[in-house]
């Protein structure tokens, strides 16, 4: 058994490639121009330096953020092209000594919550225009009717969404680009907008000017997001593509700004310059392609979303829950039960904030709180990775500090217009938090013995005829990655109480690779026909059905007359044509002996409840439940060389 397929092409560059990256990497930042004019006037009078001041800032923190830091440096950042905050950090953790953990948890954590937030806003932004053709239109339920259908929609693999929406988000920005510049062609006097002295001037002589910054940084608040997806395109196809997507996001600022300038009215009046400057005959049209670009928005952070618990699973950070690859493609992953839950938190976003604008308020705290996090492990990156000198780095992690750090000074004032989502927040960072440093502790407890010094007794065990024989093939799955190691707790499974006879003892390890498609195996014979140690190497897109795999490792093991049993191979009988396997999987429990410190009893428990909640080993791996047996063994931490007794004699 030793298969190997092809890795897909999806991160060649090509037009298909490029198709697939518009369609799935950019909703987010793509529908920014929806409601950033929008939030940065809101009701305030209408003047040069408030209009010219809010484009220059837009424009230079699409500049500074989201094309010097995430294209340019952060996508070089990628693990086996993988991007997101823990693909960065398991590349930089080795040179942390653990103190990377907390801003990788929190990272994570900020951008997951914003994953609740984005869709009902980007959707609600577009369908709201329906409301200058029809007044009074109760959106919220098609608001809710389009999200729900999206996440429906997930189960079918991002590769299909991708080539689905492509060729929308074309259209999309090339709409952007075309509405932009029919408004700069009339007003070029917009273009000194660019200059970054109006944006200073915005922060330091507009009365409370530097609060605007929370509607400014709306603009970039999917860069993360796309460093996130990075896995689905490759960073080749997402730097071609950006060239595009800027130009046309710019030049629609630009056009809002003209349209603004030359309206003739004082105040907005609760219209949205997105959508003013389209001509009248466009705007049903406009509001399809925008509702459109919306659900590519919410795209973008859903698939973001099940790349980061997919990474966090593989790194010890997330409790195992059951993953789907739809398709045959690196990073294509469905997460039925992270997609229910955002799709919950969206259904409740919506129906609280009732319209975009509520929600304008309390968007993009979270994600300062990610870039920040993404900042620091990319300095990492930079100077024990790229080798770059540390005064380069220096400079560089000063400029997006005072950027970032402003950014989110201008949003802490938005904690009051979102403090439910800190309960969903602090559900996510407790969640990564006790399930990392519990398995730490756990693992205090794990200790190893020389699997050939036990080989004598083994041999002894099977052999004796007045044990009863519990299985032919007595396997057990060992986190063991030396060759000759294996666990004590093992050995004791075996020999204590009732001693498990068995023709064979297998110690299985699987392995996961970074290749997709790998499926082969490593046979070590500890002592021939009896204690054997198999290494099954599995890719990241192979299902772990673990049963089916062994039972194909013995059939050809046999076959090449590499393991001849002296009774029926397999341990089927003529009375029983079923073979005779038994896997056996330790499960721990926490003794009532234990006296633990407060915060390690705190943690083991929380642990043990998630494990409760989360894939059992059984499905986990594949097993046949009538192959499987459960064994729990007691967690004890107090031994008793550490216990005193006195004993009083009368």
């Amino acid at each position: 058994m030793n298969t190997k397929m092809n890795k897909s092409t999806i991160q060649k560059v090509s037009a298909a490639s490029l198709l697939v990256a518009l369609g799935i990497i950019y909703g987010d930042i793509g529908t920014s121009p929806l409601y950033v004019m929008k939030s940065i006037i809101g009701d305030r009078a209408i003047t040069e330096l408030l209009v010219y001041g809010g484009i220059s800032c837009v424009f230079w923190t699409l500049t500074f953020q989201t094309t010097f830091k995430y294209i340019f440096l952060t996508l070089s950042a990628d693990n086996q092209g993988e991007g997101g905050v823990f693909s960065l950090y398991a590349l930089v953790k080795r040179f942390g000594k653990g103190k990377l953990v907390i801003p990788t948890i929190l990272g994570a954590t900020t951008l997951l919550a914003d994953g609740i937030i984005t869709p009902p806003i980007s959707v609600a932004s577009a369908v709201e225009g329906l409301e200058a053709i029809v007044p009074h239109l109760p959106t919220i339920p098609i608001v809710i009717a389009i999200l729900s259908g999206l996440f429906i929609f997930q189960r079918f693999g991002t590769q299909k969404v991708g080539y689905i929406f492509g060729p929308a988000m074309v259209v999309w920005f090339s709409m952007l680009l075309t509405l932009g510049v029919l408004q700069i062609v009339h007003h070029p006097d917009i273009l000194k907008a660019l200059n970054p002295m109006y944006g200073y001037r915005l922060l330091v002589e507009y009365p409370h000017g530097f609060w605007l910054l929370g509607a400014v940084f709306l603009c970039t608040t999917g860069a993360e997001a796309l460093y996130s997806d990075l896995g689905h395109c490759g960073k080749s196809n997402i730097r071609i593509t950006w060239i595009f997507v800027k130009i046309a996001l710019v030049a629609n600022y630009l056009g809002q700004g003209a349209w603004l300038m030359h309206q003739n009215n004082e105040f907005l009046g609760g219209q949205n310059p997105f959508y003013t400057i389209m001509p009248q005959w466009f705007l049903i049209i406009g509001i399809v392609i925008a509702t459109l670009a919306a659900i590519i928005a919410s795209q973008a952070l859903i698939s973001g979303s099940f790349t980061l618990i997919n990474e966090a699973i593989s790194l010890n950070f997330w409790p195992r829950v059951a993953l789907k690859n739809p398709t045959n493609l690196k990073g294509q992953i469905y997460i039925p039960s992270v997609n229910t839950i955002l799709w919950a938190g969206c259904v409740l976003m919506i129906l609280y904030f009732k319209n975009s604008a509520h929600m304008e308020a309390a968007y993009g705290f979270s994600i300062t709180i990610a870039m920040l996090m993404t900042t620091l492990l990319l300095s990492y990156y930079l100077v024990f990775i790229k080798k770059m000198k540390m005064g380069w780095v220096a400079i560089m992690l000063f400029i997006f500090s005072v950027i970032e750090i402003s950014f989110f000074i201008a949003n802490v004032v938005k904690i009051k217009e979102r403090w439910m989502f800190l309960f969903f927040e602090l559900f996510i960072f407790m969640v990564m938090y006790i399930w990392y440093y519990s398995r730490k502790i756990n693992n205090r407890f794990l200790k190893f013995t020389n699997l050939v010094e036990q080989t004598p007794m083994l041999n002894e065990l099977s052999e004796d005829d007045t044990i009863p024989k519990y299985s032919t093939h007595l396997i057990y799955l060992s986190k063991a990655d030396k060759t000759y190691e294996i666990e004590e707790k093992i050995m004791k499974s075996i020999f204590a109480k009732k001693p498990k006879r068995a023709d064979v003892y297998w110690f299985l390890h699987i392995n996961r690779t970074n290749d997709p498609f790998t499926l082969n195996y490593e046979v070590v014979e500890i002592l021939d026909d009896k204690v054997i140690k198999v290494i099954l190497n599995l890719g990241f897109r192979v299902q772990p059905k673990v049963e089916l795999y062994f039972k194909k490792i013995v059939q050809e093991l046999v076959e090449r007359k590499e393991l001849s049993l002296h009774i029926r191979p397999d341990g089927s009988t003529k009375y029983n044509a079923e073979p005779d396997f038994k896997f056996i999987i330790i499960e721990k429990f926490l003794s009532v002996e234990n006296d633990f410190e407060l915060k390690d009893g705190w943690l083991l428990t929380s642990y043990f409840w998630l494990k409760r909640l989360s894939l059992s080993d059984e499905k986990a791996f594949g097993l046949d439940k009538s192959d499987v047996e459960i064994e729990n063994v007691p967690m004890i931490y107090s031994p008793a060389s550490n216990l005193e007794l006195n004993r009083k004699l009368n």
